[in-house]
């Protein structure tokens, strides 16, 4: 009972802190949207009405990396899309959890998506723009200080995180310690 206060609480404040980053960027309206590239952007939860014009904003394809449960999710998102063609995968990734089987789900689902515009997301872009980081530095082989910004827009993992970045880069060969 406790740990899930914690957790909401958390997840309250993260969302407190990220509403001046609401904004709408690559057709999308959410906190902390970062445009990877014209193919590939991050974002926390997008707006019901956002979701809704994804199709027209040309995405193909969503992975959403929370449980469906947290407090913000919108209850009928794969719906939604799923109306307008889009792929909807959904990895629920525990926040203080993340881990190997994670990554390796991930980065099936968006090898799975190569070649269509997709939008990651979590709640507030925290775990969305950890995993874009690691895939695009593992299976990309892009410079890790290169691509690292696009996390660093958003926050500087630390705990847990910070830990698992380091460990999975360094599973795979690429020695880079986040900021």
């Amino acid at each position: 009972m406790i740990r899930r206060f914690l957790l909401t609480a958390l997840a309250c404040i993260a969302m407190t802190v990220s509403i001046p980053a609401f904004a709408q960027q690559a057709g999308v309206t959410a906190p902390n949207v970062v445009p990877i590239t014209p193919q590939l952007t991050t974002s926390g939860q997008p707006t019901r009405e956002s979701l809704a014009s994804l199709g027209a904003a040309g995405y193909q394809g969503v992975i959403y990396l929370a449980p469906l449960t947290v407090p913000d999710a919108v209850p009928d998102e794969a719906a939604i899309l799923r109306r307008q063609g889009i792929s909807f995968t959904n990895i629920p990734i525990t926040f203080n959890q993340p881990g190997e089987k994670d990554f390796e789900a991930f980065t099936d689902a968006l090898a799975g998506l190569q070649g269509k515009k997709v939008l990651v997301h979590c709640q507030v872009n925290m775990r969305a723009s950890s995993m874009v980081f690691l895939y695009r530095v593992i299976v990309g082989k892009e410079n890790p200080e290169a691509a690292y910004p696009s996390v660093s827009k958003v926050w500087t993992p630390d705990g847990r995180w910070k830990n698992f970045i380091v460990a999975t880069l360094k599973k795979h060969g690429v020695d880079f310690e986040p900021y």
